[in-house]
């Protein structure tokens, strides 16, 4: 029954799901970390442990059915000479709904700030809970699927969702504190959700794009970003370096 904990083809099959859950959680932790950030101080880190909870839980029941996973694949109906799945319809709506979040969200960045200073703040934190619970299911079942794919052991596919998700956990809070700081990271980041949001209508439509160019322009881009950053900072102390010179002369 246990023979499979000594296989190496069982490990390297974790630690490669572990990987690849840890990349198609990326978006997840995007949002997560956008929308805590529409709270008060106080409640956005309880927000980022119950969503993702909520994204671990959602993951572990799509798991345990598998059987009616595996049943989302099969055509429900045609559009335009397009298979439509449940999968397919899932992905749509999921698609659908981040776009308009995501463009929504950008909006309100762009806002002028209240005649009190601060930015306006409309979320609860029951309405944030709901929104991120919508997205980890649309994340979770895209997830799961990749799972079925690569592994046949539901203990390995279970421990490496498990440990995907608290590895998420840890950098979910490091990852939200440095997009709130910087505006322009979080714009960046908005701009990541509009583009998946596309990917996932276009892979509800039957046209396939690899999510590798994907995740890579995101990189490159927050790496330039980076550096960008870096490089204003490094002016601003020149500049505050020379006005102290000044000063003091």
């Amino acid at each position: 029954m246990w023979d499979w904990v000594s296989s190496p083809e069982i490990w390297i099959g974790f630690f490669t799901l572990v990987a690849l859950e840890i990349v198609l959680g990326i978006d997840n932790i995007i949002f997560i970390s956008i929308l805590a950030g529409k709270l008060p101080e106080h409640q956005r880190d309880r927000a980022r442990v119950l969503g993702l909870a909520a994204a671990l839980i959602s993951r572990l029941l799509l798991l345990f059915a598998l059987s009616w996973v595996v049943r989302l694949t099969e055509p429900l109906f045609n559009v335009f000479g397009h298979d439509i799945s449940g999968r397919d319809l899932i992905l749509i709506l999921g698609g659908l709904f981040l776009l308009a979040k995501s463009v929504t969200e950008i909006g309100h960045s762009m806002e002028l700030k209240g005649e009190d200073g601060k930015q306006r703040k409309v979320a609860s934190f029951a309405s944030v809970i709901i929104q991120i619970m919508i997205l980890d299911i649309v994340f979770s079942l895209d997830s799961v699927i990749t799972a079925v794919g690569m592994v046949d052991e539901l203990g390995v596919m279970v421990a490496a969702v498990i440990v995907s998700v608290l590895v998420m956990l840890f950098a979910s809070g490091p990852i939200s504190r440095f997009v709130d700081k910087h505006p322009s990271i979080k714009m960046l980041a908005l701009s990541f959700l509009v583009l998946i949001g596309v990917v996932l209508l276009a892979e509800g439509f039957g046209q396939h794009i690899s999510k590798g160019y994907i995740y890579f322009a995101m990189a490159f881009s927050v790496i330039v970003e980076l550096l960008n950053i870096r490089m204003r900072s490094r002016h601003a102390k020149q500049s505050d370096q020379e006005k102290a010179q000044g000063t003091s002369s």
